[in-house]
């Protein structure tokens, strides 16, 4: 309408009392006295034989007719005749846009009570476009807008409806299944990828001491503050009363020799690495308990695997990177009781073990590799060059490694309930799993499952963390690097039935020394941590479709995790 307005207004403006119905094109006012059909300024139209009685126009623009709302008619008699033509034109116009309101009204009223009553007519929600594995070959689309795209509609699925096409996508997806050997990177394409954590972590380590420690000079003088610039004393406000007690005692702690000063540094002895919602909290909780067991000032620092490359929230982007030394710092509590172990005099005539053992338990560490795509140079077929495993094993060839497992499809339905922030319902997250089905088929097609699982652009569009659930792909990486032997993989049922002989299992992995009945009582009898919480009990369990779909899903993979520990609970037939 604003263009009419613009049109009209400069045909308006222009000298009317020229005849231009005879001009071939639409002409600047000094071409129309060349007219051979106007006859000059004096020119009157209802007077000339040719002219008498026209009174429209035909626009031209680059000497094609165009129709501007079909006939734009121009009255040329004088000025004031274009006053009629304004009301006409206003009214038909009003008229025009009064009917369009109409029609946008009714339209809403119809898709909102439609959608109600899932009337809608939309397409299905297991149809959706190709995905790019690379963020890069998205067409622009972010990954927000790909999940707005795909979200399917809840009222339109019938649920139990939906098991024959999704269980065609899973026939697929089992298809493309190939459990491949990965290629274990060499130790100097490690350093030349992290060369400044190489330059801190040392190649030898105290031998009177079950953990990585060493002595490590401080340059700094008593008004020093040692933890000024480490990363999580700065970004979280949760943890600045440990490091403020931490400066308080630095001091104190340091080992004086020759005028100089040193502290001592540690790694963790053993990592419990995965997975989420698998009851990690729970036995973090509890092995705290031990005398003899310490762990770092933060339960899930999340170093490996994120702080180290600057990731605070994926979906936040990327932060300044947390140094090595960061992480270390984390630790100082337990290396000074480690320290006054030996510097005690006992320790040091009989030349005593150090029984005080170091643990760290991010569940992220198992599986998290999303950010390599950004950091490393990109392999052959999309995988990965390097994960966390190589490098922890490069500095600690001897760590252990502690999982905690449960049934994959109990799991996700766990992760779900306690990661959703709103609209939370068995129906969303059966959507949502056949979502998130879609998507790893499509990647399936076109790549191998270890490039799958670590996909950073699938694993950010799925809506639910399926790959978490995807164990053996992890453990046979991790078994790449480390024996079968430095890791302990445990079931969440067995925990959760028998929390003593669970603990057993662990004390005598970790060599850790008997304990008193008192001591064992409070380790084993503890109420169970991080439990579901009431509002999400009250929701009840997933749709029996959701269970047969995942059930489906992950049944080959349960089934070579079973083959690879050679033991047949590891399928869950039972849960």
């Amino acid at each position: 309408m604003a263009v009419l307005g613009s049109l009209i207004q400069e045909f308006n403006s222009s000298n009317m009392r020229y005849c231009i119905n005879c001009c071939i094109h639409l002409l600047p006012n000094d071409l129309h006295r060349q007219c051979f059909r106007c006859r000059g300024p004096n020119h009157n139209n209802q007077k000339c034989p040719v002219c008498k009685g026209e009174n429209k126009i035909p626009l031209y623009t680059d000497s094609k007719q165009m129709k501007l709302l079909a006939v734009l008619e121009v009255r040329t008699d004088h000025r004031e005749s274009w006053n009629g033509f304004f009301c006409l034109r206003k009214g038909k116009l009003c008229s025009l846009i009064f009917g369009l309101i109409i029609m946008t009204l009714v339209m809403a009223s119809y898709i909102l009570t439609g959608a109600k009553h899932g009337l809608l007519l939309i397409p299905s929600p297991f149809h959706y476009g190709a995905f790019a594995s690379n963020p890069s070959l998205m067409d622009n689309e972010s990954l927000s807008d790909m999940k707005d795209h795909y979200q399917p509609s809840k009222m339109n699925i019938s649920y139990v409806k939906d098991y024959p096409s999704i269980k065609l996508i899973i026939d697929t997806i089992t298809s493309k299944i190939e459990f491949m050997t990965r290629q274990r990177p060499d130790l100097e394409e490690l350093r030349k990828q992290e060369p400044h954590m190489f330059s801190v972590i040392p190649n030898k380590f105290l031998p009177n001491s079950k953990n990585p420690c060493w002595y490590e000079e401080y340059k700094g003088n008593t008004t020093t503050d040692p933890y000024a610039t480490n990363s999580y004393a700065l970004y979280s406000k949760r943890f600045r009363t440990i490091f403020d007690y931490l400066r308080k005692v630095f001091w104190n702690h340091l080992y004086h020799y020759k005028d100089k000063h040193y502290r001592l540094r540690c790694l963790p002895h053993f990592y419990i690495i995965g997975q989420p919602k698998c009851g990690t909290t729970d036995l973090y909780d509890r092995l705290r308990l031990h005398p003899d067991v310490r762990f770092s000032a933060i339960k899930e620092p999340h170093w490996w695997t994120r702080k180290r490359f600057g990731i605070i929230r994926l979906r936040d982007g990327f932060h300044d990177r947390y140094p090595v030394e960061d992480y270390l710092d984390l630790f100082d509590l337990a290396a000074h009781q480690i320290q006054g172990v030996l510097q005690s005099e006992a320790a040091k005539e009989h030349g005593k073990m150090n029984n005080i053992i170091i643990g760290e338990a991010s569940a992220s560490t198992m599986w998290d590799n999303n950010a390599w795509i950004f950091f490393y140079d990109n392999s052959t077929e999309g995988e990965p060059p390097f994960l966390i495993q190589d490098f922890i094993h490069a500095f600690q060839p001897n760590a252990k490694l502690i999982i905690m497992l449960r049934d994959p499809v109990e799991r996700l339905y766990s992760d779900y309930l306690y990661f959703a922030s709103a609209n939370k319902s068995v129906e969303d997250f059966h959507e949502k799993v056949a979502e998130s089905l879609q998507l790893f088929e499509n990647c399936m097609l076109d790549y191998s499952l270890r490039a799958c699982v670590y996909n950073n652009t699938l694993n950010n569009a799925m809506p639910v963390r399926l790959q978490v659930g995807l164990y053996v792909v992890y453990l046979l990486d991790w078994l790449t690097v480390f024996d079968k032997d430095q890791i302990l993989v445990l079931r969440l049922e067995d925990h959760a039935s028998n929390v003593k002989y669970t603990m057993h299992m662990v004390f005598q992995f970790l060599d850790l020394g008997p304990l008193s009945e008192k001591q064992e009582a409070l380790i084993t009898k503890s109420p169970a941590s991080n439990t579901r919480r009431p509002e999400d009990r009250s929701l009840g369990p997933m749709l029996p479709t959701t269970k047969a779909i995942l059930r489906d899903f992950y049944r080959p993979f349960n089934t070579k995790l079973a083959q690879v520990l050679f033991d047949d609970a590891f399928l869950w037939k039972r849960t």
